[in-house]
């Protein structure tokens, strides 16, 4: 097995399951996906990745006596669908999955939520494997068991929680990244430092290029946030409380997206997420909670890694303040009607705020509209 590191993510009733991270990991796959006990698993991915990684995975799993398949998907945001939804569970069928397979979603966020979700409803649940392929999914959506897909009416709307078995980075398959999807992988990074860490953020502040260009930093930033987000999940598995901390800035980024209509070619969720862990300082420091020099803090270090930080920087347009008020009204941390936001009282000092007002937020978002 190749070196790397190892984080466990210890929850109960034996549903317990080991992040590995480092170089090379998908070339031992078969081995390691074997040892989970199975006849054949089945890989689901999108077109992009497929070309790159499908067939090794494939031979690797097969190799190690697994009947495998490929069920690939077209790349992006609006693949999150219904209709693909359906498209993978009957791919997945016809490829003979049984409860006791398992599904490999080899991929970035959008093909692990995908198919997460589609092995939690496929014959009322099977195991998988998260194989994530993008600086994002490696050190966010891989982790947790958050599965799903958008709604015309709201992103990850429709879902379940359903935790994977195994997580493989392999931390390789960055370097064959579009210089924009490792940037709006860098926004999740950074936001854990935002979220309760003001030392990772300085960490992040010094060594963020090391992340890019493919030196240690990458792999250590992957096991930091991994080990983070594990210690989350662990207290509060299906955010009925602390977990609700991981979404700064989502918000924001989330309600973008739907205005943009999930257009990869307009705004990725990483620079939807970017915008939003601005706007959610600014708004903060708004309502005195948060030092200014905090927020511009924030915004500068995100665009010094190339990431937007204004409404203003969303091709074509996000609508104004009354469109973006009714998409967050959609926001799955809504409560009786009332917007909860997490907000921050300085870095690595966020919180939980329920029941903003909502002429507060269209206030502040007329001035963003407005601002140069």
């Amino acid at each position: 097995m190749s070196d790397g590191q190892t984080v466990h993510v210890p929850l109960d009733q034996g549903r317990d399951y080991d992040i590995h991270i480092g170089r090379g990991l998908l070339a031992e796959a078969g081995v390691r996906v074997a040892a989970l006990g199975a006849r054949a698993a089945a890989i689901v991915t999108d077109e992009t990745v497929s070309a790159l990684y499908g067939e090794r995975l494939r031979e690797s799993l097969e190799a190690a006596g697994l009947r495998s398949g490929l069920v690939v998907v077209a790349p992006g945001e609006a693949s999150k669908s219904y209709a693909t939804y359906a498209q993978v569970c009957d791919g997945l069928l016809a490829h003979r999955i049984e409860r006791n397979d398992l599904v490999v979603a080899l991929g970035g966020g959008v093909v692990g939520d995908l198919a997460g979700f589609a092995a939690a409803t496929l014959r009322r649940g099977v195991r998988f494997v998260q194989a994530p392929t993008t600086l994002l999914s490696q050190v966010d959506s891989s982790v947790g068991g958050k599965t799903g897909i958008n709604s015309p009416l709201g992103k990850n709307l429709i879902g379940a929680f359903h935790q994977p078995r195994l997580v493989l980075a392999d931390t390789s398959t960055l370097d064959t990244l579009s210089e924009r999807e490792m940037r709006a992988g860098y926004a999740e990074v950074a936001k854990y430092g935002l979220i309760a860490d003001a030392g990772f953020f300085d960490w992040c502040e010094a060594n963020w290029s090391g992340i890019f260009s493919g030196g240690p930093e990458r792999d250590e930033a992957v096991a930091i946030c991994c080990r983070a987000k594990a210690g989350v999940v662990v207290r509060d598995e299906r955010e009925d409380g602390e977990r609700a901390l991981l979404n700064l800035g989502h918000t924001f980024g989330h309600a973008l997206e739907r205005l943009t209509g999930y257009e990869s070619a307009r705004l990725v969720h990483g620079e939807g997420v970017a915008i939003g862990l601005a706007l959610a300082f600014r708004f903060s420091a708004r309502l005195g909670l948060c030092p200014g020099q905090d927020a511009g803090r924030v915004a500068n270090h995100l665009a010094l890694a190339g990431l937007p930080t204004r409404l203003q920087a969303v091709p074509g347009g996000c609508g104004n303040a009354d469109s973006l008020l009714e998409a967050m009204a959609q926001d799955k941390k809504v409560r009786d009607g009332a917007l909860t936001f997490i907000l921050a009282r300085g870095i690595g000092r966020s919180f939980i705020a329920p029941g903003i007002d909502r002429a507060e937020v269209r206030a502040f978002l007329e001035d963003e509209f407005r601002a140069d």
